[in-house]
């Protein structure tokens, strides 16, 4: 029952918002955002409370300003989120996206070794979905199924409309193995918390984070190239999709070096964090234990 009284009311967001033209949607979700903050006090405190342990030196003031531009964001993401699959024609793709450094994309595939577009939820992270299918680039995007089976099934259709498919988080090496291996990219979100069992802890933003090794693992074991990629928020509802150049993990895969390069990894979506702080999720308890 409580699945069906979490999907009914955002089935019908669904509908309204795909039916609306994509400004006034977007407009409508940036205000759903902000107005969502008040609604979920504890996310928001969760969020202070990130903020505040990684800039210290920020003043509230400050914080809040980071805080308050967050929500607006999610609000608009989720919102695009729900409209991603309308996005059919190339035309959609100029009009909506600046990408820079597709040629990176293209040398790590020439390989034939697969590819791990390493990102974290920075910006608009659903655009990957969209952007490097209609680039011509098959990709598979590791995630984590939602707590409400409706919602996770509607969400599981628009991303696979929108031209990528889905690699569950449980149990995903295979999968992940088998896109490579057909040379796919493969997209995975660093920036989670793992948990003790199958997380190691690294650095991220001076704190130890349960991290999951499996790009490390499988990219040190089987040579393939990473490239971080980002897709930033624009004004006027457009986006940059940022895909920086590949690089290979070093070393033999031994526990102290798959941590090491778990660091490494993470050390790039911290750089991005820092670029724009407003768009990264601080809702997550990303720091535990």
């Amino acid at each position: 029952m409580r699945n069906w009284l979490e999907y009914i009311p955002f089935i019908v967001i669904a509908k309204l918002v795909r039916a609306l033209p994509r400004h006034s949607a977007l407009v409508l979700g940036r205000r759903l955002g902000l107005f969502a903050r008040w609604l979920q006090p504890r996310r928001q405190q969760i969020a202070r409370d990130n903020l505040a342990r990684a800039y210290p030196e920020k003043s509230v003031t400050e914080r809040e300003a980071i805080l308050r531009e967050m929500f607006g964001h999610l609000g608009t993401g989720f919102i695009e989120m729900l409209r991603l699959d309308l996005l059919r024609e190339a035309a959609d793709l100029e009009r909506d996206f600046v990408i820079e450094g597709v040629e990176h994309l293209r040398l790590a595939l020439a390989e034939g070794r697969g590819c791990i577009v390493l990102t974290g939820h920075v910006g608009f992270w659903e655009a990957g979905n969209f952007i490097f299918s209609k680039l011509g680039y098959p990709i598979g995007v590791v995630a984590k199924p939602m707590r409400n089976p409706l919602i996770d099934h509607y969400l599981l259709l628009m991303r696979e409309k929108a031209g990528g498919y889905i690699i569950s988080s449980r149990k995903a090496a295979r999968r992940i193995l088998a896109a490579l291996r057909q040379n796919h990219l493969v997209g995975i979100l660093l920036d989670q918390h793992a948990g003790r069992r199958q997380g190691v802890l690294v650095p991220f933003f001076g704190r130890p984070a349960w991290t999951t090794p499996i790009i490390a693992e499988i990219a040190m074991k089987y040579g393939v190239p990473v490239v971080p990629a980002f897709a930033w928020w624009l004004p006027g509802h457009r986006y940059r999709m940022e895909i920086q150049p590949a690089f290979k993990l070093e070393g033999e895969p031994t526990a102290e070096q798959i941590v090491a390069n778990t660091a490494l990894l993470t050390r790039h979506i911290e750089e991005a964090v820092r670029r724009d702080p407003s768009q990264w999720f601080w809702v997550h308890r990303r720091w535990r234990d």
